[in-house]
């Protein structure tokens, strides 16, 4: 009773995820450089602090992904039994050493370090039909009222509202009116600076003052400017004439965003797209649940027209993983007890496996508590396993006060104290075997033994508690429920089956006496069996896990190098008519500015996750993800304007981008990116002649448009021209 009681307990607060947690810990390093190339970014600020993060304690690798916007993204990988916590600081202090090292300018924008988490819970959608909300306004909105509400939520990683349309003040300047006027645009930066700033004012009256000072009064200033009107009046430049030159007179001043490279649709309509982040070891539907109540709760105080929906939630697969492996665990002990009522020929018998099972499963959650695993399909497949493990010993108990009653005549009581005299340690035999069995599997190594792990430690927890409710519990059920039968009480339907089973029997044995007086014949039959097992796994296609149908896929949209944003949007508008053209489609979201195969804002890139309808309404065989995805992809390829390709995402978040083959080249020899960009374009094209492979691409660009500038430097400074 007491273990079923804290298994139950253990039940309600053990997280429940998918898979167990093996993704290797990540820290994530990102910097900006404005106005620098890909390759300044690379030798100037990617450089200086990937020489840093060789001593790093645990350190698998790392890659960095430079950008021709400035932006760099270093991505740390450390073994899976590193703490990311403490991971984190040690990257933290390598960037500090590296810091002095970095350009004034990236110095100034700050290097960000964070826990990177690829397992995206949800996506959250602010969205409006009302014009007067554009996606800036909606944006802001959820910067400021929605986003770190749900960061507070209890399981949540992080949470980061999609682009960079922080509110800022846009100053559209009229070059031909500056130049008339001898300004700059270094000029308008400190005129801003210097204006619209927060200037303490003190205190009027503090001590020491004169004598009959009566009040106190703090004073108060202009402080930093919130209006276009008052950017617009900034003065510029004041001459000995009194003459005035504003920003009015040379811009235009509006309210506008901090950046306009990136932006989210969904469904083709502009929204404020909120990705949330699940917490390692929360339990994702507690999570999910947790952000729509909470959501639900603000819901009313937002402006009217403004609603919220999720788009996009990988919550229903795992809810649907668990459920299906939850009804083979019922399904299979169904059938454990019907497979004993058949032999054990009477419900008093059956009935003593039954109770004594669920107590060895429902105690092993006690001790995956203990742990610290989490319920996943593995854990529970684990059960199923177990299920017609634990069983036996019960069994064996059973049937042996079964035979003692019927051999020697003896009561219940006295059948089952000699029943365990002869099997008690019979019944400690098979649970240490057991153990020995599956025990070396959860000292496994590696990624395998991680995932592996919670599933032998399962079985292990379960054979052990069987053991105990074995040598405990069955004796005393077998002594309160058995009793004495005679053959005649067994009914006509377990006579027949008794015949039948004869029967079996000793076509059984006579076939095994054939078998031991033809010892070479069934060698030879043996080793054959053996050969074409072993040619069987050499055909048979292996991989770590396989594809499966989450409900969900993505669709990378790339354009030429340097293409524009409304360019890269219109390539989505007709992506998105494609897709939702497909009758299985539930619906889309669309992040523009975003390419998901490096992690990296490019304007000529977009990223698209399209939302299947629920499976029971998909169930015919031309509306699994791999036919729907073959038929989108079909579609897709006859766009003209850009590369699109749908593609499956990976069984295990954070275990690669796809659920496919990804490859990484590394060039060892020289710095000669075009010779390099050479050979990895050649890999590429002999890559695409392999017939098992399909979609494949590479996000390295080494000759992505730019123009070259050179500056006559003696020419500049005789003009007093500065160039830094």
């Amino acid at each position: 009773m007491v273990i079923t009681l804290l298994g139950l307990f253990a039940v309600r607060s053990l997280p429940v995820s998918r898979y167990p947690q093996i993704t290797p810990p990540a820290v994530q390093v990102n910097a900006f450089y404005p106005g620098a190339s890909a390759a300044d970014v690379a030798s100037a600020v990617a450089s200086p602090i990937e020489q840093q993060l060789s001593s790093l304690n645990g350190l698998l690798y790392y890659k960095s992904s430079n950008t021709s916007d400035g932006s760099m993204s270093l991505s740390i990988y450390f073994d899976i039994s590193r703490n990311q916590d403490l991971a984190a600081v040690d990257v933290q202090n390598a960037v500090g050493v590296a810091t002095p090292q970095l350009p004034a300018a990236v110095r100034q924008t700050g290097v960000t370090i964070t826990k990177a988490n690829s397992d995206i819970l949800a996506l959250v959608a602010i969205t409006s039909d009302d014009p007067r909300y554009d996606a800036s306004y909606l944006s802001n909105y959820a910067k400021i009222y929605v986003e770190n509400e749900i960061k507070r939520i209890k399981g949540v990683g992080d949470s980061r509202v999609f682009g960079n349309l922080d509110f800022a003040m846009l100053l559209s300047m009229n070059p031909e009116r500056m130049a008339q006027l001898g300004i700059t645009v270094e000029d308008v930066q400190q005129a801003v600076s210097a204006q619209n700033a927060t200037k303490p004012g003190g205190r009027l009256g503090r001590e020491p003052s004169p004598i009959g000072t009566q009040l106190t009064l703090p004073v108060t200033t202009t402080g930093r400017l919130t209006q276009p009107s008052e950017f617009a009046d900034i003065i510029v430049r004041a001459r000995p004439d009194g003459s005035l030159v504003r920003i009015k007179d040379i811009a235009v001043v509006t309210l506008g965003s901090r950046g306009y490279d990136a932006r989210a649709r969904v469904n083709g309509k502009p929204t404020a797209n909120i990705l949330v982040f699940g917490r390692p070891g929360a339990n994702n539907l507690e999570v999910k649940n947790a952000i729509v109540a909470r959501m639900q709760e603000l819901a009313p105080s937002f402006p009217a027209g403004v609603r919220y929906e999720i788009p996009f939630d990988t919550t229903p697969f795992i809810t649907e993983s668990i459920k299906e492996v939850v009804k083979t665990l019922f399904e299979a002990m169904v059938l454990v007890t019907l497979v004993v009522f058949l032999f054990l020929k009477s419900w008093r018998a059956t009935l003593i496996p039954v109770l004594a099972v669920p107590v060895s499963i429902i105690g092993t959650f006690l001790g995956l508590q203990a742990l610290g695993f989490t319920i996943n399909t593995l854990t529970l497949f684990g059960l199923v396993l177990a299920i017609g493990i634990v069983v036996d010993d019960a069994i064996v108990v059973i049937e042996n006060v079964e035979r003692i009653m019927e051999q020697d005549k003896v009561s219940v009581r006295v059948a089952t104290n000699r029943a365990m005299k002869q099997v008690g340690s019979a019944l400690v035999a098979i649970v240490l075997v057991l153990c020995a069995v599956f025990i070396p599997v959860a000292f496994v190594g590696g990624i395998t033994g991680a995932m592996y792990k919670q599933f032998a430690a399962t079985i292990v927890i379960s054979v052990v508690i069987s053991g105990i409710v074995a040598l405990t519990l069955t004796p005393a059920l077998c002594a309160t429920l058995l009793r004495h039968k005679s053959h005649d009480e067994e009914g006509r339907f377990f006579r027949a089956f008794d015949r039948l089973f004869g029967r079996v029997t000793r076509k059984y044995v006579a076939g095994a006496t054939g078998v031991i007086d033809r010892p070479r014949t069934w060698l030879a039959a043996f080793v054959v069996i053996l050969v074409l097992i072993g040619v069987l796994y050499k055909n048979v296609p292996g991989g770590f896990l396989p594809n499966e149908d989450k409900g969900y896929f993505a669709v990378s949209i790339q354009l030429p190098d340097a293409a524009s944003l409304q360019r890269t949007s219109e390539v989505v508008t007709q992506v998105n008519k494609l897709v939702r053209d497909e009758p299985s489609v539930r619906g889309t979201v669309a992040l523009e500015g975003f390419a998901i195969l490096t992690g990296s804002n490019l304007t000529n890139t977009a990223t698209m996750f399209v939302t299947l309808k629920p499976w029971e309404e998909r169930t015919a065989k031309d509306q699994t993800l791999d036919a729907i995805l073959g038929r989108v992809n079909r579609k897709l390829s006859g766009l003209k304007e850009a590369v699109v390709f749908g593609f499956n995402l990976p069984e295990i978040p954070g275990l690669g981008i796809t659920s496919g083959l990804e490859l990484n080249l590394q060039q060892r020899s020289g710095d000669d990116v075009q010779a390099f960009s050479r050979e990895v374009q050649g890999f590429v094209a002999d890559a695409k002649k392999i017939p098992s492979l399909q979609n494949v691409a590479t996000s390295f660009r080494s000759e992505v448009p730019q123009l070259f500038v050179t500056v006559d430097e003696a020419a500049a400074q005789s003009r007093g021209v500065g160039t830094a």
